[in-house]
């Protein structure tokens, strides 16, 4: 039963990040703009997962930072408006 709940948070705790790293890597108007702000923010984002399920904090900054460099350029300023 305990390997369940963790394993459900786990999943909830990743959805979580991929959404907010979605949402927040629209952030600046050119690509390159768009690119870091993903990265901090995945960095953090995944930095801060990985410690409430226990994961390697590195690891997690690493992913997260990856996800969110690869969201932010791969959106347009124009996809995403936060205005």
């Amino acid at each position: 039963m305990h390997t369940k709940v963790l394993k459900t948070t786990r999943i909830m705790t990743l959805t979580a990040v991929a959404a907010l790293t979605i949402g927040l890597a629209g952030c600046g108007t050119s690509t390159g703009e768009r690119a870091a702000s993903g990265a901090g923010v995945g960095a953090a984002v995944g930095a801060g997962a990985a410690a409430v399920t226990g994961g390697s904090v590195t690891q997690g900054a690493v992913i997260g930072g990856g996800v969110g460099a690869a969201t932010g350029a791969a959106t347009d300023e124009d996809d995403i408006n936060l205005d």
